[in-house]
Order: C-alpha cells, then structure tokens, then sequence
C-alpha cells in the first residue's frame, strides 16, 4: 500500500490519508476483509503520530469503510459505501480477465 502525505498541504494529514483510503477501496486496490496496518506501525511508516493515524481510522469507521475488531485490528469493511457488491465486482473481474485472455489468444501471445 502505497500513501503520500504532502507536508506543505492545506488539507490536515488525517485527512489526506483518510481522503487516500477512500479512494483506494473505491478503485478496488483495497479489498473487502483486508487488514490494515495498525495505527502505530503506519503511523511510524508515515512520520505520523499514532493520533493522528488514529483519527484517519476513526474518520473512515464512522463513514462506514472500516470496520475494528477490538485487538485484531482494522478491516476494510465488507460492503463499503458507493462501491460496487463484492459479486459484482468479483464478476466484472472475471470478465474482463476473459476479454483480455481472448485477445492474448488472438495475438498469438
């Protein structure tokens, strides 16, 4: 998981990593059921302090895009707001795999 903070911004650094989360579960790079880091090991990987992690985390809880289970950590929540249902996304996916599949076959790669 890649994330950048722009230490020059405006926009506080809560904000910008819960802004960077949002999108990446939306755009699908962060999965249903994916665990993040904790908020201390992100916290250090972003120069961060752990409240401020903490509060990124709390943001996208109430929002609805993760859920915390307790000592076992965060996820991202199974039906996240404005995204499409994991079926549907599961079977885009695999349709496209096919379409790209065939056209390799096509080309003779």
């Amino acid at each position: 998981m890649v994330l950048r903070l722009e230490r020059d911004s405006v926009v506080p650094p809560y904000e910008q990593l819960r802004a960077q989360l949002t999108v990446m579960v939306a755009a699908g790079l962060l999965e249903p059921g994916t665990r993040l880091p904790t908020v201390r090991s992100l916290a250090e990987h972003l120069s961060l302090s752990p409240g401020t992690t903490a509060r990124a985390y709390r943001e996208l809880e109430a929002s609805g895009y993760v859920v915390t289970r307790g000592r076992r950590g965060s996820f991202i929540a199974d039906e996240p707001p404005r995204s499409e249902p994991l079926e549907e996304r599961r079977r885009r996916l695999a349709e496209a795999a096919d379409t790209f599949a065939a056209s390799c076959e096509q080309l003779g790669i």
